[in-house]
């Protein structure tokens, strides 16, 4: 079993891991997570959760929605720019490739929520801001300073 011992090393394992699910939707743009930390205040941007609502419980990326709340309200964001995003970059690939397909302007956001943990994004759930990140076994890729919830 793979065994991360440091930050960079998580890091490393979580750009191959999305490497290898990229080869599912080559055509979607992505976003970094440096990028969208950068443009979190941006009013033309929404940023879309696509995991299952028990993993969105755990935390959300602070003033994301989930994907129910952006398809039952898509004509609030007309024009904006859709960045999508999962645990580590699959479903919210498949998601925006998707969302492009319909005609909107939509990336994945590069190794999603692990990483975003990786340049101490903010997270937040029902009660206000939390370290908490829903992963889905070990190893565990998050940074240093999160806990884990599986």
């Amino acid at each position: 079993m793979w065994k991360a011992t440091t930050d960079e090393a998580k890091r490393k394992r979580i750009d191959t891991v999305y490497r290898r699910s990229r080869r599912a939707f080559p055509e979607v743009g992505e976003m970094t997570v440096e990028e969208l930390k950068e443009k979190l205040e941006d009013e033309g941007l929404v940023i879309v959760d696509v995991r299952r609502p028990d993993e969105q419980a755990v935390s959300m990326i602070v003033g994301a929605i989930t994907a129910e709340q952006f398809e039952r309200d898509q004509e609030a964001y007309d024009g904006a720019t859709v960045v999508a995003y999962c645990t580590v970059g699959h479903r919210s690939g498949l998601y925006a490739q998707e969302l492009a397909r319909r005609g909107w302007n939509a990336l994945n956001l590069k190794g999603a929520i692990l990483s975003w943990t990786h340049v101490e994004g903010a997270l937040e759930d029902e009660n206000g801001p939390t370290r908490r990140v829903h992963i889905w076994s070990p190893p565990v890729l998050i940074a240093e300073g999160y806990e884990p919830v599986w």
